[in-house]
């Protein structure tokens, strides 16, 4: 029998990328009965400290309605066991330090060019840092 995952880690940030990476989760969930779907969203705070608490509040409250909408969405489409996880810093490294670690995955999902709305020129190397530092498999989805 193939090896079964256990723990699958996505990550959303709202991007279409982000997009297509949460479809192919939910297939590799049903693949995978009796998998843990963690839906991740990161909130990038180094782009705040000039700022006040409330667009710290603003991203708090979009990234909990990205996440409820996406869990909702696994929900309905027959996963059982979805948890959704916010966490704070540099999406690069919390991704593949602290998440992996956290919620012990053995597989994580990601689009191939995360674009996260604040910091445009980051874009491709979430996924590339990914690749590079993760302890476990890694999935890029390129294509819807």
């Amino acid at each position: 029998m193939a090896d079964h995952y256990k723990s699958i880690l996505v990550a959303v940030d709202g991007s279409k990328e982000a997009e297509y990476a949460f479809q192919k989760s939910i297939d590799v969930a049903h693949r995978n009965k009796g998998s843990i779907l963690n839906i991740v969203n990161i909130i990038d705070t180094r782009s705040f400290e000039a700022y006040e608490r409330s667009i710290f509040d603003t991203a708090q409250k979009q990234s909990e309605e990205l996440l409820n909408g996406y869990k909702a969405r696994a929900e309905a489409e027959g996963v059982e066991n979805v948890k959704i996880v916010i966490e704070y810093g540099s999406p690069k490294s919390i991704i593949t330090n602290e998440l992996t670690n956290l919620v012990e995955a053995d597989l994580i999902i990601c689009g191939a060019t995360g674009l996260n709305a604040v910091e445009r020129f980051l874009i491709g190397s979430v996924s590339e840092a990914i690749v590079r530092s993760a302890k476990c498999d890694v999935l890029v989805i390129r294509t819807p």
